[in-house]
């Protein structure tokens, strides 16, 4: 099983530099005794209530690529207080990270609190899905009943449409023509495949017309 460290201390005061090499050096042995690889360690001084600390967030994208499947830390705060630690949390569930510590000398077990709260947000998040899938198909089903035929004109396009920097800009174009509201159009594309905000297909849009005028 390969595992990842992560240690954290809230101030930068010189003591805590040794904190953190004995949160390291302890989950090194708790790794051993578990029989786990490790293959990083992350340490940083940051606040546990702030979301924005950088090997942190390196920890979380590691996690959603499958590179690991264990985390330790010395305890719960380490990852985080307050609402922080259960965003964190659901981040790792959900990508089946097990965490364990030292406190509990082995795997983090929720409170039954932390799993109501956790069940919430799943299924919040679930239906913020749900939603967010509807309303693409709503977008394409009023694209297409304006006359758009995706299989058509975007048969030119290569690169699977998932760069942002190549958005097909004669297609936001045609279906502005055909009244469809910048929501819309955004909406029709990210269901072709391209990660697209309103906002950018706007941006885009003026920028061509005025490029047009000129």
């Amino acid at each position: 099983m390969k595992a990842i460290i992560y240690c954290r201390v809230s101030t930068e005061k010189e003591e805590q530099t040794t904190s953190i090499e004995r949160q390291q050096s302890e989950l090194e042995k708790l790794a051993l005794q578990y029989g786990m690889e490790v293959i990083d360690c992350f340490a940083e001084k940051a606040s546990g209530y702030s979301l924005d600390r950088d090997e942190l967030l390196n920890i979380l994208d590691m996690a959603r690529e499958g590179k690991f499947q264990s985390l330790l830390i010395q305890d719960d705060t380490r990852l985080g207080r307050g609402k922080a630690k259960m965003a964190i949390l659901h981040q790792l569930i959900k990508n089946n990270i097990k965490v364990f510590t030292l406190s509990n000398n082995g795997e983090y077990s929720l409170t039954e609190a932390d799993e109501m709260v956790l069940d919430i947000v799943s299924t919040v998040e679930e239906y913020q899905r749900k939603l967010h899938n509807m309303k693409i198909k709503r977008g394409m089903r009023k694209a297409v009943q304006a006359g758009y035929r995706p299989q058509k004109n975007l048969k030119h396009i290569t690169g699977g449409g998932r760069d942002k920097k190549e958005l097909p800009i004669s297609e936001i174009v045609r279906l502005k023509a055909m009244k469809l509201t910048f929501y819309d159009i955004a909406l029709t594309l990210r269901g072709l495949g391209y990660d697209v905000s309103k906002a950018t297909v706007h941006r885009r849009y003026r920028e061509y017309m005025e490029n047009t005028d000129n």
